[in-house]
């Protein structure tokens, strides 16, 4: 069968060396079919040798011998053993994986997408950190610019962590061989980017943004996934994770499935790292993939974990009208001005001094703002402009080459000439499973935060928390990266390669069987595209930029309909051998946990901070009034105010969200080094 298939290739060689040899010069025939002969072999092992290659390539990925399976029903199911399982193959996740090998731990790499398809590959804008390449820059300066984007809701201890080890996470890409864009002199390219300053907010605009033009993500994970492939991770490629393994509070492993052929693995393990990604495709206009759906999250909620802050969803001041699709802030970074109908560059009046790099609530909030005051633009003037054609072609070029090729195909817009038209869109998840700076997943019960052992979690699906209730352009890069790297080193410090794992417990995996078998044989009425399409626009219109008490009322009574209708949905594939159906059956029941937690958070939040904006409570409620001062002012009870984490938690079978809250975090790691930055009014 290989030689037939290689036949086409070895006659079209042989007639090239026979046309060749005819027109150029005069030979025996012996030579001609030695020559021939030669050029056959030369080509039937050129083609040998590709195919071990190819060969080779898919070995990488092969899984670890089956040493063990079992039968359940119409399920197999295939056991694994290892010491850290990580499911996710994003930034965090391959960071993570190959830090653990490095270490010399066995490790699994579980994912539903090929690495390089997981949704970091759609960063932009770049990666923050304080290197000084542009003017004089301190890696405190960019913790005080982070605490401040978060509303003084991010947790200081992770924030120094990150900021400090910036510097030190950009130049390993640098020497793992990220292109990064350069300077004349030949040093990393840093942009302006939204929120960040210099001198603790008195030295003006800050370029601490590394960037690779404008193709950051896409670069970032290129690179990660080529580094990781030096080591001898076993990638588990297009599996889905189903739901954690919980023995005595312990995570001990991970339920999963194989979408190529329909078998089930349970992996037992000491260590698993949750870097499964955010969920914004609970909602109709996201940034986000569609592989988004809070897989990790929902894993979490299942395993009677906490997930923190879910109530702040931040929106991208610019996603292309009506599409959607992600404009980076590195525009505005260039130089990109945002303009109303009657083109006045509105953010003056909303940020006099960062203007349009603002953080990204303020400026979304803004172009709501001015939709809503009739100064939209287009026919039903239900977006804003963002004019790029003032700058010049080559900046476009060289920086921008990806923007200026979405605008083209996404908006039909030359942006040498007219603005892109834009609207404010979901882009990224504050919330998430908390965990401390060293990446172990936490619990609070009111008495104080406790670790869970065994279970640890990275980048957009954890809630360190550094980004609190608003996060900075281009710190998630840097989240997934130094968070990422953060489990390994935990783990590595804490266990060893080897260890002796305990039994799992009876019946370990079977709660997941059977959701998996209830949702493969659901034979309701509601098609599954149908029910999410209810779920995403009630989330778009009850959960949106600005938040009202009633809409978000109404918004958890539809949810909580919705989520009973799950009983009534419809699955038309019965197999199991890529059964995207199934799959996107089980998603929705993922982006539903998410979404309930979501929306019912926000509804329980009395005022407005960062991304949460409520009309009916305009102000920030903190245990202090930071506008006036404080002498004289009695701290508030901590039920009384705002500035704390919401903890929530979801029954199952009836869908009810339980909420407590767990106070921020203010000490830094170090007060010496790096002092607390105190709450203050937040203005840019």
């Amino acid at each position: 069968k290989k030689r037939d298939n290689l036949r086409p290739k070895i006659h079209t060689v042989e007639h090239h060396t026979r046309a060749k040899a005819s027109c150029q010069f005069s030979k025996t025939k012996s030579e001609e079919k030695g020559k021939q002969e030669k050029a056959m072999f030369s080509t039937l092992g050129a083609a040998l040798r590709s195919q071990t290659m190819r060969a080779g390539v898919r070995a990488l990925h092969r899984s670890a011998p089956r040493c063990a399976s079992s039968k359940t029903g119409d399920y197999t199911i295939i056991d694994h053993t290892y010491d850290a399982v990580v499911v996710g193959a994003g930034g965090a996740g391959l960071r993570a994986a190959f830090g653990l090998t490095e270490a010399g731990f066995k490790t699994a790499c579980i994912t539903k997408l090929f690495p390089t398809r997981s949704h970091t590959v759609a960063a932009q804008g770049g990666i923050n950190a304080a290197l000084g390449n542009m003017e004089d820059d301190d890696w405190r300066w960019h913790m005080y610019d982070t605490v401040k984007g978060s509303d003084w809701l991010g947790d200081q201890d992770a924030i120094h962590y990150m900021t400090e080890q910036a510097p030190k996470a950009v130049i390993e890409l640098e020497n793992y061989g990220m292109p990064f864009s350069r300077t004349e002199a030949g040093k990393v390219y840093q942009r302006a980017f939204g929120g960040q300053s210099l001198k603790y907010g008195k030295g003006g605009q800050a370029h601490r943004c590394c960037a690779v033009a404008d193709r950051t993500g896409h670069s970032l994970l290129h690179t990660l996934y080529g580094q990781s492939l030096r080591y001898d991770t076993a990638y588990f490629i297009e599996y889905f994770a189903l739901d954690l393994i919980m023995d005595q509070g312990r995570c001990v492993g991970v339920m999963a499935l194989c979408l190529e052929d329909g078998t089930l693995h349970r992996f037992r393990c000491k260590n698993t790292v949750l870097a499964t990604g955010g969920y914004g495709r609970a909602y109709f206009s996201a940034t986000s993939a569609h592989a988004c759906t809070g897989d990790g999250n929902a894993m979490v909620t299942r395993a009677g974990l906490q997930n923190e802050d879910m109530e702040f969803v931040q929106f991208h001041p610019t996603g292309i009208y009506g599409a959607g699709c992600l404009i980076t802030e590195g525009c505005r970074g260039e130089g990109g001005i945002l303009l109303n109908s009657e083109g006045e560059p509105y953010m003056k009046r909303y940020a006099p001094v960062a203007r349009d790099l603002a953080s990204r609530d303020v400026v979304s909030r803004a172009s709501t703002m001015e939709i809503r005051a009739g100064r939209g633009c287009g026919p039903e003037k239900d977006h804003v402009y963002l004019q790029l054609s003032h700058l010049p072609a080559d900046v476009l070029k060289e920086r921008l080459p990806g923007i200026s090729e979405t605008a083209f195909i996404f908006a039909g817009v030359d942006v040498t000439k007219e603005p892109i038209p834009v609207l404010p869109t979901v882009h990224y998840n504050m919330g998430g499973v908390p965990t401390n700076y060293r990446g172990q997943v936490l619990t609070s019960d009111g008495s104080g935060d406790k670790i869970v052992p065994g279970l640890y979690a990275a980048g957009e699906a954890a809630c360190a928390s550094v980004h609190g209730a608003n996060r900075l352009g281009a710190n998630s890069l840097l989240d997934i990266v130094v968070f990422g790297r953060a489990c390994a080193h935990t783990i590595a410090q804490e266990n060893k390669p080897g260890e002796t794992l305990p039994e799992l417990p009876a019946q370990a995996g079977e709660s997941s069987i059977a959701n998996l078998d209830k949702v493969r044989h659901a034979d309701g009425a509601t098609p599954v595209a149908a029910l999410r399409l209810q779920m995403q626009k009630t989330m778009q219109n009850n959960a949106a930029v600005f938040r009202t008490g009633e809409v978000l009322q109404e918004g958890v009574e539809l949810m909580n309909g919705i989520y009973k209708n799950l009983s009534d949905v419809k699955v038309f594939d019965r197999g199991l051998v890529w059964n995207t159906d199934l799959v996107e059956a089980l998603e929705l029941q993922n982006l539903m946990i998410c979404a309930l937690q979501t929306i019912v958070s926000a509804e329980a939040r009395k005022e407005s901070r960062g991304a949460h904006a409520r009309e009916d409570f305009k102000d920030r409620l903190d245990e202090y009034d930071y506008s006036k001062p404080l002498e004289g002012q009695t701290k508030k009870p901590f039920d009384q105010h705002w500035r704390k984490h919401t903890m929530s938690t979801m029954n199952m079978d009836t869908g009810a969200v339980g909420l407590k809250y767990r106070p921020v975090i203010d000490e830094t790691l170090d007060q010496k080094d790096c002092p607390t930055v105190p709450p203050a009014v937040r203005t840019y």
